[in-house]
């Protein structure tokens, strides 16, 4: 059990609020110190986050939300195991090791006195000093354990595979079919998860990019489906994602992480609701690929969002999977032709387990709308490209 001392609870529940309020300055001064004076962190952040600003909150909020936890003006603990769990299965795909946490509590108590000043007292400073460590020593218990049912080496988290096919899926989407290099079987996964794609550039830079693995585990090579990052109102393209797409072909070679994620497929034969948008499809069609595989007599609603047929990777997939099946409901939305996912259209079988992946606004869409049917918070996972966004609760004055 992870607690506060009695005399840094008063403190944080007196000084959350001015946290919470000053978050998002507190994150800029953190993460443009830290990749400032340590560049080569940029190699394991995202450059298209950074340049989006979507990293640059997300551990500082993550942090002032378990500082909410921990005086019980935040999520009830159940819930903030699932936040500690995500981040770690992340953490782990991108090779963060426990040293590192060393260096990021420094950088971030730094940037709490630089936003806050002289209102950061000795009592104060060593109050969120203890926050910090006690969410640090979650996380990298956590990850110890993860690292170890994985079989990863700390010391090089990377494993090669060699690309054998090369398949375009749709526009703007191509799925890679990778082998392990040494000749040794592909890890087991479950269906849901991730790999980390560590992308060694032209420039002669690293950057690290988690792809859902869009098939079920069948022994066989992995499988990866790529959408091209197109930049939008002046932010860049994906570099990742654009090496991939232009550059990288069969019998070239990829350094890939062991596959990691918590939007897994539970345990069951409830029905299922696989909701998707865009390229969230990947991880939903490795469910529905493993579903009609082993459960050819749950009753399984695919719904998919997209901007019209010829971007809808996958389709062809979703169709052979849901033929395996006994009972299975395929829907699909296009935006040039169609217009949002209207939620109140989709079947809804009751005790039905909902999977979301895709943007975030979408996801709220349908979450509200689901919600609205009476669809329970606890029947709904979901996944998150890229950085999530935790926000403390602020303490009732």
């Amino acid at each position: 059990m992870h607690m506060l001392s009695e005399k840094s609870i008063p403190v944080v529940e007196a000084t959350l609020p001015v946290v919470a309020q000053h978050l998002d300055a507190i994150s800029g001064v953190f993460y443009d110190t830290m990749l400032g004076e340590n560049p080569e962190l940029l190699n394991t952040f995202s450059r298209s986050a950074q340049a989006t600003g979507e990293q640059k909150s997300a551990l500082a909020g993550a942090v002032a939300a378990f500082a909410a936890h921990l005086v019980g003006a935040g999520p009830e603990a159940h819930v903030f195991d699932h936040v500690v769990e995500r981040i770690a299965q992340r953490h782990c795909a991108l090779g963060i090791r426990p040293e590192q946490y060393t260096l990021v509590g420094r950088y971030l108590m730094g940037a709490v006195g630089t936003v806050l000043g002289d209102a950061v007292t000795p009592p104060i400073a060593a109050a969120w000093d203890e926050v910090y460590w006690l969410f640090a020593s979650r996380l990298i218990g956590r990850e110890a354990r993860l690292y170890g049912e994985a079989g990863v080496d700390g010391t090089d988290p990377w494993r090669e595979y060699t690309v054998v096919n090369r398949i375009e899926e749709a526009h703007d989407a191509v799925s890679f079919l990778l082998s392990p290099a040494d000749g040794a079987p592909a890890p087991h996964f479950l269906p849901g998860q991730y790999v980390t794609v560590a992308a060694d550039l032209p420039d002669g830079s690293r950057q690290l990019r988690q792809y859902s693995l869009s098939q079920s585990a069948t022994g066989g090579p992995l499988r990866i489906t790529v959408r091209r990052v197109r930049g939008r109102d002046g932010t860049p393209d994906g570099v990742v994602s654009g090496w991939l797409h232009d550059v990288v072909q069969v019998d070239d070679t990829l350094r890939l992480s062991q596959p990691y994620g918590d939007l897994t497929l539970r345990d069951g034969g409830t029905p299922l609701l696989l909701v998707s948008a865009g390229v969230g499809i990947t991880p939903i069609a490795a469910i529905l690929d493993h579903v009609a595989r082993t459960q050819p007599a749950r009753p399984v609603t695919a719904v998919h969002a997209d901007r019209s047929p010829d971007r809808h990777p996958l389709r062809h997939d979703t169709a052979s999977h849901g033929s395996r099946l006994r009972t299975f409901t395929n829907l699909t939305w296009y935006e040039e032709s169609t217009g949002r996912v209207d939620v109140d259209l989709i079947p809804l079988d009751e005790g039905a387990e909902v999977y979301l992946c895709g943007p975030v606004p979408f996801m709220q869409h349908i979450r509200a709308g689901l919600h609205r049917r009476g669809v329970p918070d606890a029947n709904i996972r979901y996944e998150v490209f890229g950085s999530e966004q935790w926000r403390p609760v602020p303490v009732p004055a």
